[in-house]
């Protein structure tokens, strides 16, 4: 009986300290974004930033978003809202919606918040999220990236990380193994 007592009180003390997740508090909007990046900044935690679609969540993204989140404290993920992902990858994209989307992202432990921007560029989010540290893919060069993304991050002080693809791990990739069932 003294056993029993004695575990549950262990266990009433390990519940009462643990830290439970909900990934959908990681998920800011738009509105709140300046107000959540302000609490950071105060805290004196470096941020860093990526953007993308993220239709179709995969290896390749999981290593890229951790590799990105070691550039800093904490990883702001920006999302493109339906509409913009359309305009980018054509009709029938996405394949899962913005909500959708989002929260599968903000489910990642490297992930600290993530927020669904309407645009096509990310310029507006960059603005409001004012990154030390932006991260994209091999995909991308300095002199490719939009230059008005490439803009709103050198002017808020932030630099920009070009981070390598992951070999034979892309969306374009699934897609073909899909089409080809």
């Amino acid at each position: 009986m003294r056993w029993a007592i004695e575990m549950r009180c262990q266990v009433r003390n390990a519940l009462a300290t643990m830290q439970f997740v909900n990934f959908r508090k990681k998920i800011v909007s738009l509105d709140a974004l300046t107000a959540w990046r302000s609490t950071l900044r105060a805290s004196g935690k470096k941020l860093v930033v990526t953007n993308g679609c993220f239709d179709l969540l995969h290896h390749g993204h999981v290593i890229y978003l951790e590799a990105a989140r070691n550039y800093g404290d904490a990883l702001l993920v920006g999302v493109n809202g339906d509409a913009s992902v359309r305009e980018l990858k054509g009709e029938g994209r996405p394949l899962n919606a913005e909500e959708d989307r989002a929260a599968v992202v903000a489910a990642l432990q490297s992930v600290d918040c993530v927020c669904i921007f309407p645009e096509r560029f990310a310029t507006r989010f960059l603005a409001l999220a004012r990154p030390d540290v932006y991260v994209k893919g091999g995909d991308y060069t300095l002199e490719t990236l939009n230059q008005q993304e490439r803009q709103a991050v050198e002017n808020g002080g932030g630099k920009i990380v070009i981070t390598p693809l992951v070999p034979g791990k892309s969306t374009t990739a699934l897609f073909g193994k899909m089409n080809a069932v």
